[in-house]
């Protein structure tokens, strides 16, 4: 579960202070996709990097899980992260010399889980989800031979590496056209469900809103009514 209560972000502007998120609440629940839509420089994904435990509000609570965040560290915050949340950037950010595979791998890498065991592990786990988003014939492949739906899918894939309960993805279709961005909508639907994973989908892109399990709209930092959908087919 990801719960955000009252929060409040705002950023420097000069010798005053400029209001990104203003008061929000919102809960997303395991197993569902939340979408956050509104228009360009509405504090979307602002919410996100708060939600990702990557900014700190002025004021309000994070609670991922059963762990309140707020109040954590950087160490902690980090580790949380490592355990507990997988974020999908809107760029791939793929690193250039490493496989498909290595991608995911390395991720079983961090906080010095490197004895043989736990690399075997990964691999295992690697493969797993390279078979889930439909890349197991491109494990091998490094970035640049791979189409930029398939990078969006080796993205999503190392989100998910250690099994996170939130999935926090920010404008997952803006780089892909229409067929490619809606099987890549299908995935992230079909993962969330399959992974009991609570997931916050920040998007411009409306065709895809009706099939996420519910819908909130930020305007100036401040969320609209929220909008239930019906179940989507996924």
């Amino acid at each position: 579960m990801i719960r955000l209560d009252n929060i409040t972000l705002t950023f420097p502007d000069g010798d005053n202070r400029v209001t990104a998120v203003n008061q929000v609440s919102l809960t997303a629940h395991p197993g569902t996709v939340t979408g956050i839509t509104g228009p360009s420089g509405s504090g979307k994904s602002s919410l996100l990097a708060v939600a990702a435990t990557l900014i700190r509000p002025d004021s309000g609570r994070v609670t991922i899980g059963d762990v309140e965040a707020t109040g954590l560290d950087a160490a902690e915050a980090a580790d949380l992260r490592r355990t507990s949340i997988g974020i999908v950037f809107q760029q791939s950010n793929l690193l250039p010399s490493l496989t498909a595979s290595e991608q995911l791998r390395v991720m079983g890498e961090l906080g010095g889980r490197r004895h043989a065991e736990a690399r075997a592990a990964a691999t295992r786990r690697a493969d797993e989800l390279l078979d889930a988003v439909g890349l197991a014939d491109h494990r091998d492949k490094r970035p640049h031979q791979l189409s930029g739906g398939q990078r969006q899918r080796v993205n999503i894939a190392r989100a998910l590496m250690n099994d996170p309960s939130a999935l926090l993805v920010d404008e997952p279709t803006s780089a892909l056209d229409r067929e490619r961005g809606a099987a890549i909508i299908d995935l992230i639907l079909r993962l969330s469900t399959e992974r009991d994973a609570a997931t916050l989908l920040v998007t411009h892109d409306v065709v895809h809103l009706p099939r996420m399990h519910r819908v909130v709209r930020l305007v100036d930092g401040k969320l609209e009514a929220a909008q239930p959908l019906a179940t989507p087919a996924v």
